[in-house]
């Protein structure tokens, strides 16, 4: 029975060694640095961080998942097949509740799906033990500047350059200076919003996992793992939606009611008139 003791004494040293918590900053430390690789291409080499490794298995799953459930559509849906139309057909609403046409709706619907889709696998893959990619501040980044870029590239694509150009200096000229400073601030707003949540998610699940390993790491997360990641792919791809919509609704307008704006020109160039007409009457008077 000595094997037995032997056993006996090593796992309740292992289980010691398990709970201890040590200290918790270095490990947390450990936890949040970033693990780099290199992908060697004849004499160079490329850097893989731990946060691209996982983006790409995260998205490679998501992307068969969906491919199986939206494989070979019928005319009597199934469950999956409803599951699916039924997240497309909420980015069709959410985008015509912006003012987005229906053409335009289901022209954008893919990317804000996409959006979606990679933001929630990379995000809920935490639930399984490994590191989402967000905890670099690269990966935001790189998702912020990709929406900003769409959303300026679909409001010229829908309203023109004029369209978009109307909407900077709308109503006032002065606006301008305005309306670019919102532009830039957008992706930041987009990057820290994502990185924030999703970095202070994973840092409370690890002090979680150090002091208690087995019971709350399971129940909180439910929410900073799961519903936390998706809640914050609906908000990133709802605001992107939001900022195609700001950025066309002057445009609609003048595609709209052009008369509006014709109008508004008619008459700043009649009180310019007027205005003129008046001062030389004045200056008439006074010369008599």
């Amino acid at each position: 029975m000595d094997w037995l003791k032997e056993f006996g004494i090593s796992f309740l040293e292992h289980l010691k060694e398990h709970f201890s918590i040590g200290d918790i900053g270095e490990k947390i430390n450990e936890a949040i640095l970033q693990v780099q690789h290199y992908l060697v291409i004849g004499d160079y080499k490329v850097v893989l961080t731990d946060a691209v490794i996982v983006t790409w298995i995260a998205v490679g799953i998501f992307a068969v998942l969906f491919a199986v459930m939206a494989h070979k559509p019928q005319i009597k849906p199934d469950t999956k097949q409803t599951f699916v139309e039924m997240l497309v057909g909420l980015i069709l609403s959410v985008a015509k509740s912006f003012g987005l046409r229906d053409e335009e709706a289901r022209h954008i619907a893919p990317m804000i799906g996409t959006f979606a889709i990679m933001i929630t696998a990379c995000n809920t893959i935490s639930f399984f033990g490994v590191a989402p990619p967000a905890k670099n501040i690269g990966f935001p980044i790189a998702m912020a500047l990709c929406s900003i870029t769409y959303v300026i590239y679909v409001s010229i694509r829908f309203v023109g350059f004029k369209g978009f150009g109307k909407m900077l200096v709308h109503p006032m000229g002065f606006m301008l200076p305005f309306k670019i400073i919102d532009i830039l601030v957008r992706p930041v707003s987009l990057c820290l919003r994502l990185f924030g949540n999703v970095f202070g998610a994973f840092v409370f699940m690890e002090f979680l996992h150090i002091i208690c390993p087995i019971v709350f790491p399971a129940a909180f997360g439910m929410w900073f793992d799961l519903a936390d990641g998706i809640l914050q792919a609906i908000i990133f791809s709802y605001l992107t939606i939001y900022y195609i919509g700001e950025s066309v609704e002057v445009g609609h307008e003048m595609q709209e009611h052009p008369e509006l704006f014709v109008k508004k020109k008619k008459e700043k160039k009649n009180k310019k008139n007027s205005t003129d007409t008046a001062s030389e009457t004045a200056a008439a008077a006074s010369v008599e």
